[in-house]
């Protein structure tokens, strides 16, 4: 299991640069979705030789209804030129409330849960985007194994 605590906490957070695909999607093809932005960054950061320096991460820009803001992509050694869609954005630095989500990502909502009342305990308001770092590989037969870091900077 990864160093992060699946208690929240927060953080002090320096900006980073990424390779992110950006689309508003269906809720039901964020599966899809990120299948495709991984393969998109991983192929343009490669291609100008700008090295992936972590692990995938989907950001969300606002409360997902039927559909999703949504950028998905690597975080990289330093800026990406745009190319089929890919572009560079700046994960914020600053104050953040982080908690490491262990499990199937179809119990992620309970996690989102924990940190909102969270938040609201500490007086904490969250800033309008976020992002799920996907720490290792999952495992379709053992989705319990998964870790996702959920980043929240606040407002």
């Amino acid at each position: 299991m990864s160093d992060y605590s699946t208690d929240p906490q927060i953080v002090i957070l320096g900006p980073a640069d990424a390779a992110v695909l950006r689309e508003t999607v269906p809720m039901d093809a964020l599966g899809e979705f990120f299948n495709r932005a991984f393969h998109a960054t991983m192929a343009a950061a490669q291609a100008q030789g700008v090295p992936v320096v972590g692990p995938p991460f989907g950001m969300y820009f606002g409360m997902p209804s039927d559909t999703v803001d949504v950028a998905a992509g690597f975080p990289t050694a330093s800026p990406v030129t745009e190319r089929d869609g890919v572009t560079a954005v700046e994960l914020p630095g600053g104050q953040a409330a982080q908690v490491l989500h262990v499990g199937s990502y179809d119990d992620l909502e309970k996690t989102y849960g924990r940190l909102m009342a969270w938040l609201g305990q500490q007086g904490l308001e969250p800033g309008p985007l976020m992002w799920e770092s996907y720490l290792n590989e999952p495992d379709p037969d053992h989705p319990e194994s998964a870790e996702t870091l959920v980043t929240w900077p606040l407002a």
